[in-house]
């Protein structure tokens, strides 16, 4: 993989200056839905922009987790776009959002199952031979609690990564939102991810729901990201290393520059997060007796 340190979701309306970007390790991520046409100006900028720039495609529609396999016609499509712009980082979520033949615009959870568990490995090994490559898979955001579960999540995406040798894509913004609606602890979910199948990291802001407040907070992407989810992504790196970050804004955009300003805190991260994996080891320097 290319030397890539943190990176922004690609909007149209900063399609110029993206193109022009000069900030060492930066990356951009687009929702592959967005460009799966076999021509037109997305297609041409997108193009252009992956001719200077590393580009990760993020899905949003695969429906790995529903009662059956993805849309051929869709998969299709998304291993065109993949060979066309190669991608250094192809992720989805787990979630459904197809259910007999209709298609729900969300991300939405269901019942870690055994089932569920067969279910949604065999549709990402199908996903994973078409497109040549591994899937990154994203930890769900939760507002209420489901019955059902026979797996932990952590668990449950750990035998995904087992079954099917995919990687994982850690939202933090998920993870914060998830304890806090739920009332767990974002700690103790960490304590039992599998850190070590982790490609992706991707931080987000949020917003509290104008009925619930904060006893409810939305997933929204619509404003910084919160002190509290950094405070997370520093706790990550310290056991991780550093791993390709992603901030996601897709909402009440602001000048890129300010969105470049939230990249180059998560790039500062990762650039001292891979100062202390190089540094030497105390036993390391000690010297000889």
């Amino acid at each position: 993989m290319q030397n890539l340190t943190a990176g922004l979701g690609l909007k149209p309306a900063h399609y110029d200056a993206a193109l022009h970007c000069t900030d060492p390790g930066l990356w951009w991520e687009v929702h592959p839905e967005n460009y799966l046409a076999a021509g037109g100006p997305r297609l041409a900028w997108l193009e252009a922009i992956r001719a200077r720039h590393p580009v990760a495609l993020h899905g949003v529609s695969l429906s790995l987790a529903a009662d059956a396999p993805p849309d051929p016609g869709h998969l299709a499509r998304l291993a065109a776009l993949v060979r066309r712009i190669e991608p250094v980082l192809v992720s989805e979520h787990l979630a459904w959002s197809q259910w007999r033949g209709q298609y729900h615009p969300d991300l939405l959870p269901f019942p870690r199952t055994h089932a569920a568990l067969v279910r949604t490995a065999d549709n990402i090994a199908r996903t994973q031979d078409l497109l040549q490559r591994p899937l990154a898979l994203e930890n769900p955001t939760h507002y209420l609690q489901i019955e059902g579960h026979e797996w932990s999540e952590p668990a449950f995406l750990a035998e995904l990564v087992r079954r099917t040798g995919c990687t994982l894509l850690l939202d933090l913004n998920n993870v914060y939102l998830s304890a806090r609606n739920l009332g767990t602890s974002a700690a103790a979910y960490l304590d039992g991810f599998p850190l070590q199948a982790v490609a992706e990291i991707h931080l987000a802001g949020h917003h509290a729901d104008p009925v619930h407040g904060e006893a409810l907070l939305i997933d929204s992407h619509d404003a910084p990201v919160a002190e509290a989810v950094w405070a997370l992504y520093q706790q990550v790196l310290a056991r991780t290393g550093p791993r390709p970050t992603l901030i996601e804004r897709d909402e009440q955009l602001p000048p890129l520059a300010e969105l470049l300003g939230e990249r180059d805190r998560a790039h500062r991260a990762l650039q001292a997060a891979e100062a202390r994996a190089a540094a030497p080891t105390r036993e390391e320097t000690l010297p000889c007796s």
